[in-house]
């Protein structure tokens, strides 16, 4: 999934419900003059998470913040990449996060939300969802056993 964004050394990515933090730290090992940024809404994840990047977070090449993926604790048009794992499926809810998330992606920025076939996210209606929230040429396409739905945003 993470792959999957192409992410370059000066990217400024997100990472939603990012838990343990073992994407964080894959996407902190990628960015050499960019940042990595979270937000999980599971205090002890965050807990977990800062350890696991406890350097990277030093640096200041990591900041991973405790919050609600519908009110995401980051300026707008601030990232260049973004992604959601197996999160988007326990939102409380999913349009205001993908505003939220599209609120914080600068213009021609990238976005992946992935699901693998155990997360009861449902593919169903989830092009539409992005569209609507303000993504474009929205697509869904299946990879290493995740439903991924990627969008290059164009506005």
């Amino acid at each position: 999934m993470i792959h999957r964004l192409e992410v370059q050394p000066d990217d400024k990515v997100l990472e939603v419900g990012f838990g343990p933090g073992v994407g964080i730290e894959i996407l902190a090992a990628a960015v050499s003059t960019g940042y990595v940024a979270g937000a999980d809404y599971s205090k002890e994840m965050v807990e977990q998470a800062r350890a696991r990047n406890a350097k990277a977070s030093e640096t200041g090449l990591v900041q991973l913040e405790y919050g609600s993926v519908e009110k995401l604790p980051f300026a707008d048009d601030k990232f260049d990449k973004a992604l959601a794992i197996d999160s988007m499926q326990v939102w409380p809810d999913a349009m205001a996060g993908l505003h939220s998330m599209r609120r914080v992606i600068k213009v021609g920025g990238k976005i992946a939300l992935g699901f693998t076939p155990h997360s009861g996210q449902s593919s169903t209606g989830l092009t539409e969802m992005l569209t609507t929230a303000g993504f474009t040429e929205a697509h869904l396409v299946e990879t290493e056993g995740f439903l991924c739905a990627g969008d290059q945003i164009i506005s």
